[in-house]
């Protein structure tokens, strides 16, 4: 059986068909940098990954066959909310890195003892809805990067997420994603209107038809990017554990089917995920953060100008003997674990 594979990360967007014997056919890329409109804003255009990932994931079909299902895997927590009547975005998508809401996170713990912090949907989507005025329309629908692309391969027919997206949104709490529901206190506290976020489906599982796509194979599976990318390097096995570095830079620990305590970030500045659900089971890691990793290379590059390219980074470190005691701190947005300084 052949799989699509679409990948929408940070900076850009993949797509490739997936064979039985694990070979991939059709492999296709195309850049999609987020833009950043003033320090600390971080944002992406929904019409620009709509039309890249239709172009991507028409490439990879036409070089490697008809396909069986689709699956998607996404940078988490970015927020987008479009108009349901003709799938048109509202406003600019706000990229998981995205600051704007400190303010907001800081208030909420103050004030109310919630726990949230920027770079999840929650404050995002309560920013957009009280600064953009059909974000409050009853036609808006939202979601992460996961539930855009289904919607879009679905030609709108689809409005879900999965467990372990919406499990780091911070619209969900351990007992409400067992019920595949988001959490009525968070919503009611950010006045946000349930009826347009998506619904929270299992990893594994049909949720709709590709109607995009050549023969409207069938959307099998939605999953965050870093747990996709711990199941499909083997780390399901207790205390397994990956590093991933992309533009940030994740560590995700295998768990097992026990529930956490909760879904705030704990003392040593990690905090639960659910790794991936089937059916009724969820399944749980833990992850530590770097929030700025591979862009700390681009900042070298295309803002210091220090660097001709991001592969001649090694060399060109490797070249100098000494700092000569200068240190740097990669943490352009912030701190992340253990630290978290905000």
């Amino acid at each position: 059986m052949s799989v699509l594979v679409v990948d929408v990360g940070t900076t850009g967007l993949r797509a490739a068909v997936v064979r039985n014997d694990a070979s991939i056919v059709g492999f296709t890329y195309e850049p999609l940098p987020p833009s950043s409109p003033f320090a600390g804003l971080v944002e992406f255009d929904g019409v620009a990954m709509r039309d890249a990932v239709l172009r991507v994931a028409h490439a990879a079909l036409a070089a490697g066959g008809p396909v069986r299902a689709v699956g998607i895997t996404a940078q988490r927590a970015s927020t987008i909310v479009w108009d349901s009547r003709d799938g048109t975005p509202v406003a600019p998508g706000l990229g998981w890195q995205d600051l704007r809401t400190v303010g907001e996170c800081m208030r909420w713990k103050s004030e109310r003892g919630l726990v949230f912090a920027p770079n999840q949907t929650a404050t995002k989507l309560e920013w957009l809805r009280k600064n953009v005025e059909a974000a409050r329309s009853p036609y808006a629908r939202a979601g992460t990067v996961d539930t855009w692309v289904a919607a879009v391969l679905s030609n709108f027919s689809v409005h879900a997420t999965d467990s372990s997206n919406a499990a780091v949104t911070g619209l969900a709490d351990h007992a409400s994603l067992s019920r595949h529901e988001w959490s009525s206190t968070v919503l009611e506290a950010l006045d946000i209107d349930p009826s347009m976020l998506p619904r929270i489906v299992p990893t594994i599982g049909v949720v709709g038809e590709a109607s995009a796509l050549p023969g409207a194979p069938p959307i099998a599976a939605l999953v965050g990017d870093q747990q996709s990318s711990l199941v499909g390097q083997g780390g399901i096995v207790a205390g397994a554990a990956k590093a991933t570095f992309g533009t940030g830079g994740m560590l995700d620990v295998y768990a097992g089917t026990a529930t956490p305590k909760h879904l705030a970030r704990t003392p040593n500045g990690t905090f639960p995920i659910v790794v991936y659900s089937q059916g009724d089971t969820l399944h749980w890691g833990s992850e530590a953060i770097m929030l700025t990793a591979g862009s700390n290379v681009e900042w070298l590059v295309s803002d210091l100008g220090v660097l001709p390219d991001a592969k001649s980074s090694d060399t060109v470190a490797a070249s100098v003997a000494s700092s000569d005691g200068v240190v740097y701190v990669p943490a352009l947005i912030g701190m992340g674990t253990p630290h978290w300084d905000y």
